[in-house]
């Protein structure tokens, strides 16, 4: 009975928070749709200040040509803008880079390449260095996988002259989402965060963060807030947290647009959601007691800081709620109902995917068919994100900065990596798809209304195991040949 107990216990705990989420995710959306989603107009600066341009990068070689060629066609004046290549390669990119770094200085650019023979702090430590020899005012960053549109600084400078202004971040676009089913899954995601969220938050008054990419900090703003930090590895959600709390305001540009690549693998996607999850969570532990005893932050303004950083603490509450299905549909009266709040929270996070894909594009209807696709992929990877959940709670340090391979690139390296890292969790998809099977078998006669959510449980456990298997196998291959 007290086993029993316990069980029915975790169900109903991880049902409650993961009605929260949902019941954010409805709340969000309603700020979203009445907030004013138009840029603040604001003038141009008589004198364009002087701007570093900062591209951190490791073993990008399928993509890094793209890049640096985006970059220098940027249209700002010349003598106002620098570019640093901040190359932590060990591979072929840096001979790649070399080349175009003497190509574009021959033409007059200000283009500079600081190569690392080590990766102390990651991307972070990289960020530092650059920081460090830059004497500019404003610092731009964009990711390896980003295509800058030309008229991005001249675009995006000008919010800087409203004061307190830290940090400018712009909203991602997508070179490949229509690849294969991932990338269509991965936009409809993406987009609930950087169309609905980061308007919500932004236009609310509420945290948000930079997205590591695209976006533009003033100097000041870093280094008075600390500065790139590697006790995480979420270095970009780490330092607009620091930033907020030390008063810096930002701002979201929602009709910005930067290209970049989403991964057309699987593996590829879990390793940079692990990336994201871990991080997040170790923010969390970081600045959550800073959150609540900011004096200047209202009680709303911290509640949603905390759902902020938290987000990903749905993935082991998924987990705990399948676990905790069997022995509660097996022992609980028939006629007992699922938690009422639950099955209302559920419509938050379609409602607010598809007023993402509707708000930002004429075909948005269309490209939300593929939500179950999302749904399903969301549950499966639910062991690697709970993995990563994990190790951030109980300060697990890994090697785990894996840099997310680009156009389906990945160095022997990082096979080797993906390769071992990920038969473990395949196995563990593999029980837990077996145990969502035999949880939707009993809901069936049991408790119907449960049936299709343990199925999108069974068909994501069983889908991201096979196809990680099989990317994995394969990556493992070309390593032995």
């Amino acid at each position: 009975m007290f086993v029993l107990n316990i069980f029915n216990l975790v169900f109903f705990v991880s049902s409650f928070v993961l009605s929260l989420y949902g019941l954010n995710m409805l709340i969000l959306t309603l700020l979203f749709l009445i907030s004013d989603r138009n840029n603040q107009d604001v003038d141009v600066p008589l004198e364009w200040p002087k701007v570093t341009v900062q591209l951190p990068l490791f073993n990008e070689l399928s993509v890094v040509a793209r890049l640096i060629e985006s970059v220098v066609k940027l249209d700002y004046p010349r003598q106002c803008i620098t570019i640093q290549i901040l190359d932590d390669s060990n591979d072929s990119t840096t001979d790649v880079v070399r080349d175009l770094v003497r190509l574009y200085q021959q033409q007059g650019i200000s283009i500079e390449c600081y190569h690392r023979s080590h990766r102390l702090g990651n991307k972070a430590g990289a960020l530092a260095a650059g920081l460090l020899a830059s004497k500019d005012e404003f610092i731009a960053i964009f990711d390896a996988d980003f295509v800058p549109n030309p008229d991005y600084l001249k675009k995006v400078i000008p919010y800087f002259n409203i004061k307190d202004v830290g940090m400018v971040q712009t909203r991602w676009g997508h070179l490949n989402p229509f690849h294969n089913l991932l990338t269509r899954a991965q936009t409809i995601a993406l987009d609930g965060h950087l169309v609905v969220e980061q308007v919500a938050r932004s236009r609310n008054d509420l945290l948000f963060n930079f997205n590591g990419s695209a976006g533009v900090w003033r100097k000041k703003c870093i280094v008075d807030s600390g500065g790139w930090q590697s006790d995480t590895i979420a270095e970009d959600l780490d330092l607009s947290y620091r930033a907020q709390i030390r008063g810096w305001d930002f701002r979201y540009l929602f009709d910005i647009v930067s290209p970049a690549e989403i991964p057309s693998e699987l593996i590829s996607f879990k390793s940079q959601q692990f990336r994201w999850v871990k991080g997040s969570v170790q923010c969390l532990c970081k600045h959550l007691l800073n959150i609540i005893r900011h004096s200047k932050f209202s009680f709303w303004q911290r509640y949603q800081a905390i759902m902020h950083l938290g987000g990903y603490l749905m993935h082991p509450m998924m987990l705990c709620f399948l676990i905790s299905t069997v022995p509660y549909m097996l022992y609980a009266d028939t006629d007992k109902l699922l938690p009422t709040w639950l099955g209302f929270a559920g419509f938050g996070p379609p409602l607010l995917y598809a007023v993402a894909q509707i708000s930002a594009y004429r075909d948005g209807l269309s490209r939300f068919v593929w939500f179950p696709v999302l749904m399903v992929l969301g549950l499966g990877v639910a062991v690697n994100n709970t993995k990563a959940v994990i190790e951030a709670l109980f300060g697990y340090k890994s090697d785990d900065f894996v840099r997310t391979p680009k156009s389906s690139y990945v160095s022997n390296e990082d096979n080797e990596f993906y390769a071992n890292s990920n038969y473990l969790l395949v196995f563990l998809e593999i029980l837990f798809g077996i145990y969502a099977f035999v949880s939707l078998f009993i809901s069936i006669s049991k408790f119907p209304s449960m049936s299709p959510f343990l199925a999108f449980f069974f068909i994501g456990f069983l889908l991201v195991a096979i196809f990680s298997y099989l990317e994995t196998s394969r990556l493992l291959k070309n390593v032995k040949e």
